[in-house]
């Protein structure tokens, strides 16, 4: 193995650690004594340079591995794991940046440094091509997302919503390495590429120990992203979390979760670049389709879960008046969409899940922002803590406005072309009147999540308030929700500035 060029490829996560070390020293040796506010700001200060350091760090857009052959790799970097990594830090950037006026707790330094860890936990298994990789990736990001819903020492929920959390992802960490472990034992190798085609191999002969390890990494990679029915944990977890938290697990463990299932799905799609070979071992005749489609497991199985996960998810959001709950509920439909497009894989779907679950990603952590400054303020996070928010703090409802139709997928707003353009993806593949009936199942359930969004909004815009006592936020953090909502606005308007910085970084695969 080449060293330096490893040292080369983990740049940007050899300098969050640094950084995650630096915090906690300037917090712990110089700041103990000086008030919440300033070691807050100044913790949130330092995260968000180690953050644009690791940008600046970025290795360029052209795709390269360690030892120059992606097919034999441990990591991979640039292409469009580049614009993965570069969407985690900067959205990593902006839930630090919700920290200043937060208040939850007096350990500030230490949540900081975890949340950098737990960010590169996500830039590695954004570029793993190694099962090992991959899974000490995982655990580098969920071992932080355990600690940082329990952050909340004084809340009873945030407790219990950490443990919960924590057994349901210990059950699917063993699952995931027991369906790694079988998968190494059918092919002899934890690479990627390698266990791709020995798995193409097993199912053409029937083997049914690939099938027992397909539904085991099912299991676990459908924790990663609360696909249903691995979805338990989510909903106690975004509402025992503090709200900077939430909004981290919310936006950087899906974009880093799903980044891994796309480079999963290329591999699948493209082995080793060779039609010829992915032809021999699926006994496919004639020329190869677009994707493998239905015709492979995994894009079966991807399927049935996206399609109950939009059903449940939205079903279940209109029940909520916890407006956690009901982000909750609406990233567990939002995943379902994604997996669609994971189901029915292209070059085109790839570039618009990316899409997706970037803008995805931008919005919630403006959700949550919102929702925490409310909390705050009242007490409370249901519904009727909306009330008159209009009257309350004007600004504050705007920006709830346009994230939320944002979240319902309204036009011109970001949400509604990333909507468009995995939904058009899916159906460009063709195969059939399948991807037609999933993606007018998605089409009607965002319909229905219009519903519960207009709650929220009717009853910050609509109903009367109960409390008029004005609902005051910090600059910092009226500061980030403005570029959030911004940004949704700026990419809804002219969707190509972000579009073709995607699509212009895929083909290097």
């Amino acid at each position: 193995m080449n060293y330096s060029e490893l040292f080369r490829v983990t740049l940007p996560e050899t300098v969050l650690e640094v950084a995650a070390l630096l915090v906690l020293v300037v917090d712990l040796a110089f700041l103990r004594k000086a008030d919440l506010k300033t070691r807050a700001s100044v913790a949130a200060l330092l995260g968000i340079v180690g953050c644009v350091a690791a940008l600046w760090l970025m290795p360029a857009q052209t795709m390269f591995s360690v030892d120059g052959t992606v097919s034999t790799a441990l990591l991979v970097a640039g292409g469009w794991v580049a614009v993965a990594q570069i969407g985690i830090l900067v959205l990593t950037g902006l839930t630090l940046a919700l920290l200043v006026d937060a208040g939850f707790t007096r350990h500030v330094g230490e949540y900081v440094a975890i949340v950098l860890m737990s960010a590169t936990g996500g830039l590695i298994i954004a570029g793993a091509q190694d099962l090992l990789v991959i899974f000490v990736g995982l655990e580098l990001l969920s071992l932080g997302l355990y600690i940082l819903t329990a952050f909340a020492k004084q809340s009873g929920k945030s407790a219990e919503a950490a443990m919960k959390y924590y057994l349901f992802g210990g059950m699917s960490a063993a699952f995931l390495l027991f369906g790694f472990s079988y998968l190494y034992g059918l092919t002899g190798s934890t690479n990627l590429h390698q266990v791709v085609l020995g798995s193409i191999t097993s199912y053409g002969s029937g083997s049914p120990l690939f099938y027992v390890a397909l539904v085991l990494v099912a299991a676990g990679l459908g924790f990663k992203v609360a696909a249903v029915p691995f979805h338990l944990w989510a909903p106690d977890a975004y509402e025992g979390a503090p709200a900077p938290a939430a909004a981290f697990i919310a936006s950087v463990s899906k974009v880093a979760s799903f980044a891994l299932l796309i480079g999963i799905g290329t591999v699948i799609l493209h082995p080793f670049g060779n039609a010829r070979v992915v032809q021999f071992v699926a006994g496919h005749r004639g020329p190869m389709p677009k994707y493998l489609g239905l015709q492979h497991p995994w894009s079966m199985l991807l399927a049935v879960l996206a399609a109950v996960s939009m059903i449940l998810g939205n079903l279940a959001a209109l029940a909520q008046v916890s407006v956690r709950r009901l982000l909750a509920y609406s990233a567990i439909a939002h995943a379902g969409y994604m997996l669609l497009a994971l189901a029915y894989l292209s070059s085109r779907g790839a570039a618009a899940l990316l899409y997706y679950v970037l803008t995805y990603g931008l919005t919630t952590i403006g959700a949550f922002g919102v929702v925490g400054v409310v909390e705050r303020s009242t007490g409370s996070d249901r519904m009727d803590a909306f009330l008159g928010l209009n009257k309350r703090n004007p600004l504050l409802a705007a920006v709830l406005l346009v994230l939320f139709l944002s979240l319902a997928g309204i036009p011109p707003l970001v949400g509604f072309w990333a909507k468009f353009n995995l939904f058009a993806a899916v159906l460009g593949v063709g195969g059939g009147v399948v991807p037609f009936t999933l993606v007018a199942l998605a089409v009607a359930f965002s319909a229905v999540s219009l519903y519960y969004y207009l709650q929220v909004l009717k009853r910050a815009y609509v109903m009367p308030a109960t409390d008029a006592t004005p609902i005051k936020m910090d600059a910092v953090t009226m500061a980030a929700l403005l570029l959030i909502a911004a940004g949704v606005v700026v990419f809804g308007c002219f969707p190509a500035l972000l579009q073709n910085w995607i699509a212009s970084s895929y083909p290097a695969l």
